[in-house]
């Protein structure tokens, strides 16, 4: 059981980095922005979820978790589907803790380069 828990944090490591790079980076910003667009702007309420997963980390992290989960074949506690639903939910979870983390630093290291970049201009100035 010990193992499988290292495998759990491990795991929950490459949900969170998909998560986060497809939903919040640069790199994917025109497509989120469009579907952004889409998801307010489709006219049935399928469409405009479909599109609302590709904006979202939450919801996005529980389908990169169920493809892992199948290309894994990852269990906790249960080898059968117990098993998977415990580690879905499990991976789910921890990733977003991760990726909250991950949010707070960088909202950390904002506020010290603004906070860098004043005393400088007030260096200069004087």
């Amino acid at each position: 059981m010990e193992a499988h828990i290292y495998y759990l944090f491990i795991m929950a490591l490459p949900v969170a980095c998909i998560a986060w790079t497809v939903t919040k980076e640069e790199i994917f910003k025109e497509a989120r922005e469009f579907c952004v667009d889409r998801s307010k702007n489709c006219n049935k309420l399928v469409k405009r979820k479909f599109f609302y997963v590709f904006t979202c980390e939450y919801c996005f992290s529980h389908y990169v978790t169920a493809i892992l989960l199948i290309v894994t074949k990852f269990t906790l506690i249960y080898p059968d589907w117990r098993g998977y639903i415990i580690a879905f939910f499990s991976i789910v979870w921890i990733a977003n803790v991760y990726m909250s983390l991950y949010n707070i630093i960088r909202i950390d290291l904002k506020k010290e380069k603004i906070k860098v970049a004043k005393e400088e201009s007030e260096l200069k100035n004087d």
